[in-house]
């Protein structure tokens, strides 16, 4: 990696904007082993579908590894190839649900910022961009909006690449 490619792209987009095609897309540009780091959890019907489709779009190459919580641990440990992270914002809703304090998760989600910029695998990890619409009415949706948010400044204040998705257009921000 060179002329600032620290090995770290981060990619926002909205609700069915094509962020995670476009990440998967850019993920299999680089070359090595590859392992999708799956935040979700199949708590449904729906969910199990979804899920099912995600795995049903990767080529025979990708390892999965379903870790709603301990992303860390495994980015760390990451010594080679492609990691591709889907998603941080359902990773954050995983924290949430456990417990985990705001103050918590913001320094958590320093600690991956860091540990995706300096790990020895090329990362590239996905998220929602929360914060475009109106300010939510409940209580619960402002925190999750403003914790994935500060999480999503830190990833991309940490990466050297960074695109927002939009309408399935990908437009590099950094």
């Amino acid at each position: 990696m060179k002329n600032g490619d620290n090995g770290f792209t981060f990619v926002l987009g909205g609700a069915r904007s094509g962020k995670s095609e476009f990440a998967l897309k850019k993920a299999e540009s680089f070359p090595g082993p590859r392992v999708y780091l799956a935040t979700a959890e199949a708590k449904d019907a729906e969910m199990d579908e979804r899920i099912k489709k995600h795995k049903e779009g990767r080529r025979h190459d990708w390892v999965t590894i379903e870790e709603p919580v301990d992303v860390i641990k495994i980015i760390e440990g990451a010594k080679e190839g492609v990691i591709l992270i889907d998603c941080l914002t359902l990773w954050i809703t995983n924290l949430m649900v456990a417990g985990a304090a705001d103050g918590e998760i913001s320094s958590a989600s320093e600690r991956l910022a860091a540990a995706c910029r300096d790990s020895a695998a090329r990362v590239v990890a996905v998220s929602n961009e929360v914060g475009m619409g109106i300010v939510p009415e409940g209580q619960l949706a402002r925190r999750f909006r403003d914790v994935a948010g500060f999480a999503n400044q830190r990833m991309a204040e940490n990466a050297s690449d960074v695109w927002f998705v939009a309408a399935g257009i990908p437009l590099k921000m950094k």
